[in-house]
């Protein structure tokens, strides 16, 4: 670990059969700020274009407290390279949720595309939360900004 490097201690179980192949979550580099999920299949899955399926990883987590939460992101490289990513964009595991960590995955493309048992599919980053407690006002501050919308700050 690096000085001023974060680190927390996350459980992890494994919620296959045993037999089944799991793939540990892992960074992929020293610089990664994701640990890559991979696919826990029997056996391959095709997607149809427009098609979403949940795909298991195989594998539940507990975060320490609830000053934590696992952000489930797409990986860059699936949606760039075959039109693979998250139908919800972004997956949220919440601090007491220990369940299957699963991905609900979408073909973008034109073309059927196969998952693979141990493919990547995904990627988790542990976030620090902080609760918000709302404060209902009648007015907010002026910002430069203000209420301007959607490309309001430029092209």
């Amino acid at each position: 670990m690096n000085p001023g490097e974060k680190q927390v201690t996350i459980k992890c179980r494994m919620v296959r059969d045993p037999g089944t192949s799991v793939t540990e979550p892992r960074y992929a580099t020293s610089g990664s700020a994701g640990m890559d999920l991979a696919a826990c299949l029997d056996k391959p899955v095709t997607l149809a274009p427009g098609e979403i399926v949940k795909i298991g990883t195989g594998i539940a987590i507990q975060l320490p407290d609830q000053n934590y939460a696992a952000m489930v992101f797409p990986r860059s490289g699936n949606a760039a390279r075959h039109g693979i990513t998250l139908a919800n964009a972004v997956g949220v595991v919440d601090s007491d949720y220990t369940g299957e960590i699963l991905c609900p995955v979408i073909n973008l493309s034109k073309e059927p595309y196969t998952i693979n048992p141990g493919d990547r599919i995904a990627q988790l980053v542990i976030v620090p939360i902080t609760i918000a407690r709302l404060e209902f006002v009648t007015e907010l501050d002026a910002t430069e900004r203000g209420d301007r919308g959607f490309g309001s700050t430029g092209r």
